[in-house]
């Protein structure tokens, strides 16, 4: 059984699950958590592939990084429908061809509140982590919920 634990912070309270592994007073940075997006895409991959991908994953989107691994952009589904319904072939695009160039990312030390701020106003569904100064991995609303709540990835697979 979950118990649960009011954590007053600022003016809001927040409610989290008071679970093993969850930090006294909930999960406070986007380090702590774990993120279930890990793709990052090179620029000059085949959008098609790309499209594959967030397909066979489930992903709604990616980071776009150079051959050093310099963040560049990003790209979702959105871009790659954008792209179809303009009538382009996705096997003759590269991820630079369609991606967002707006480089929007936090780094590890990033607060969950901030995060969920970020996305809100930029509605973004996922956002791309730097770590030692290179994109790593994105988190997703999902995982901020998760993490808001006090929950560790776990419970997704006591689901099915």
């Amino acid at each position: 059984m979950f118990g649960y634990a009011n954590i007053n912070q600022e003016e809001n309270t927040m409610t989290t699950l008071a679970r093993p592994g969850v930090p006294v007073g909930g999960f406070k940075t986007v380090g702590q958590i774990r993120a279930t997006n890990e793709l990052v895409f090179r620029r000059d991959q085949n959008a098609m592939g790309i499209a594959v991908e967030l397909l066979t994953t489930h992903t709604s989107g990616a980071p776009i990084v150079d051959e050093q691994g310099a963040f560049l952009g990003f790209i979702s589904e959105f871009d790659i429908l954008r792209a179809l319904e303009a009538g382009k072939d996705l096997n003759r695009l590269t991820a630079e061809d369609i991606m967002a160039k707006e480089r929007i990312a936090v780094t590890e030390e990033t607060s969950i509140d901030e995060a969920v701020k970020i996305m809100e106003e930029k509605r973004l569904l996922n956002l791309p982590v730097k770590k030692n100064g290179k994109v790593a991995y994105s988190i997703t609303r999902h995982d901020l919920l998760r993490a808001w709540i006090g929950l560790g990835v776990s419970i997704e697979d006591q689901a099915g």
